[in-house]
């Protein structure tokens, strides 16, 4: 089992000792340490004040901070969390998604999801209806841009004819690509797509805010899982080189005083029993010094003893 972790700007405000370099090469440099083996961020170019005072939070640009990051770390991959894909040009994803593998020593995974906040869809001048259809057609483009040359392509969205975008990525034959969210839909993306499917727990509530399916237990987990090894079988895929990442769901809050790192582990196993293989593990973010404490007893109580 991998281990990574969102950069901690949760809430709205954030403390901005997280949006300083040093606090992010410190935040980096503690989950490396510790045995995290992956570090990203989160994408909200344009949110919305509302959605921000209710709930939601504030980020950094997802492909300058990875930057970032990679420039204080060695082993630890650069995973967002994730790229809200049709909000960019996908020749302008794959060309920073290559630079970033590139610099980095190709630690880069493009994990990348449709989006569902309206009112930043309209701010970019993005047609939120279309999202699925530009979604698609941009996986396309930049699995295409990565592997080859004089690239041609004509959909809805997206035309190009003759494209030859060098540097390629460090990593062959491609970075892997990571596909975000709960649907059937979703996964059918990952088959055709994508090397690892990123879903999140999410109860009815949340589920009917994020526009997504409910995935509240390891149950419904199991059974999208198997639901996404059927789709492989029909399509010739083997299931077993598909990444697949969540949240644990046991053992509380590592932030938390009551964490319980047995109950944790045992989380940990019945997850990777499923067939998952990254966990996303939330830090707090409450101040640097806290968050690198966290990450550093989680690395002892958990990473080094799975």
């Amino acid at each position: 089992m991998h281990f990574t972790i969102t950069h901690p700007m949760h809430t709205h405000p954030y403390n901005p000792e997280f949006v300083t370099g040093e606090g992010v090469a410190a935040v980096a440099m503690a989950a490396e340490a510790a045995g995290f083996a992956g570090f990203g961020f989160t994408d909200h170019p344009a949110p919305t004040q509302r959605w921000l005072d209710a709930g939601g939070h504030d980020a950094l640009d997802p492909f300058v901070a990875m930057g970032y990051a990679a420039a204080h770390t060695t082993t630890l991959r650069l995973i967002p969390n994730i790229v809200v894909l049709p909000y960019r040009n996908p020749f302008v994803v794959a060309k920073s998604g290559a630079t970033l593998d590139l610099l980095s020593g190709g630690r880069f995974t493009l994990a990348v999801g449709v989006g569902y906040l309206k009112r930043e869809f309209a701010a970019l001048g993005v047609d939120y209806e279309e999202r699925a259809d530009l979604f698609t057609e941009a996986l396309s483009v930049i699995r295409a841009v990565w592997t080859s040359d004089d690239v041609s392509f004509e959909g809805r969205h997206f035309r190009a004819n003759g494209i030859t975008a060098h540097p390629r990525p460090l990593s062959a034959p491609h970075p892997p690509i990571w596909i975000g969210g709960n649907t059937a839909a979703a996964r059918a993306r990952v088959v055709t797509f994508g090397d690892g499917w990123c879903p999140f727990p999410a109860p009815a509530v949340l589920a009917q805010t994020a526009r997504t399916a409910p995935l509240d237990s390891v149950s419904r987990l199991g059974e999208a899982i198997d639901d996404l090894r059927r789709r492989c079988d029909a399509e010739g895929r083997d299931p077993a080189t598909i990444d697949v990442t969540f949240t644990n769901l046991g053992g509380g809050d590592p932030g938390g005083d009551d964490f319980d790192p047995d109950r944790y582990l045992e989380g940990v196993a019945a997850l990777e029993r499923l067939g998952v293989t990254w966990l996303q593990v939330t830090i707090p973010g409450d101040s640097v010094a806290h968050a690198r404490e966290v990450l550093d007893r989680f690395g002892t109580q958990v990473i080094k003893r799975g």
